[in-house]
């Protein structure tokens, strides 16, 4: 998002060229690139998404590649919980303050909702054109079972200590005034969601469209661009080519997850399978959203 110098290909590639002529020893540049995918947040007991718990490592690891000229964070996610995606974007700013580094954010897929809170952490934002961006808003879903339990006849007994300690039960009629509550709850995070995109965007964002940028809808990348949530349209490979050379290179940082989302599971394969289906379909119905 800020100003780059605009020699950083056009000078130095001969130079480079010449130290792998006179030393033949010579390393070309070496990006660490870091790969977030998926949902932000716990998704079950046994299946975890993008937390700070997982991710910390892997920047730790990409920040203290001291020659890198810059670091490249590839996002594909549709968002999740608030509380990670703030998590997440602080450490990678903390960690590109500390280091002195450039962070370049290049979006696949989705960068929706807390994922796109993530790649405000970056100096410059990269998008296919394709790519699905924004979704600045929060929200919140469940179910009311009330008709259902009292056509089958079941009774629901709850004991409290606390008149609020249950509201939004969805065995209960809804109240206006939990509503109220939420609905509180959900403008202080979405103010601050609008904080961070104002304060890392706000030199470019198109002003005249402020309601419509933080309504929580969703663009194209190619208008991500135009909108100010981007800053110009690419894909890693070419444009780290571009920044840093022919001969760049690239080190890869991934989580990797196994068939149940993490080590050890212990004997409980039953609940671990159940519990790992709901999850894929609660998380399916959150890329669904996109229609993806």
């Amino acid at each position: 998002m800020t100003s780059e110098p605009n020699f950083t290909n056009g000078l130095l590639e001969p130079v480079r060229a010449g130290l792998k002529r006179v030393f033949p020893g010579y390393q070309a540049p070496v990006v660490p690139v870091v790969r977030l995918s998926g949902t932000i947040g716990r998704v079950s007991r046994f299946q975890s998404g993008l937390t700070l718990a997982g991710v910390a490592p892997l920047l730790k690891k990409a920040f203290a590649m001291k020659a890198a000229p810059a670091i490249a964070i590839s996002i594909n996610s549709p968002g999740g919980s608030p509380v990670q995606s703030h998590l997440i974007y602080k450490r990678i700013r903390s960690l590109a303050d500390e280091k002195e580094k450039r962070v370049l954010i290049f979006v696949e897929d989705v960068c929706a909702s807390g994922g796109y809170m993530i790649a405000c952490a970056g100096d410059e934002i990269i998008v296919d054109p394709a790519s699905i961006v924004g979704s600045i808003g929060v929200v919140s879903a469940g179910f009311g079972f009330v008709d259902a339990m009292r056509k089958v006849g079941v009774e629901r007994r709850l004991y409290t200590s606390g008149k609020a300690k249950v509201i939004l039960d969805p065995f209960q009629p809804e109240k206006p005034e939990d509503v109220a509550r939420l609905k509180a709850i959900q403008e202080e995070v979405h103010d601050h969601f609008i904080d961070i995109v104002r304060t890392r965007r706000g030199d470019v964002l198109a002003r005249d469209r402020d309601e419509e940028i933080f309504s929580g809808q969703f663009w194209s990348g190619q208008t991500s661009v135009s909108l100010g949530l981007a800053d110009r349209t690419g894909d890693l490979a070419s444009v780290l080519r571009e920044k840093f050379g022919d001969h760049v290179r690239t080190k890869l940082f991934s989580t990797e997850r196994n068939f149940f989302g993490r080590k050890g599971i212990g004997s409980d394969i039953g609940a671990a399978l159940m519990e790992k289906a709901i999850a894929e379909m609660d998380e399916r119905a959150l890329w669904e959203r996109y229609r993806l």
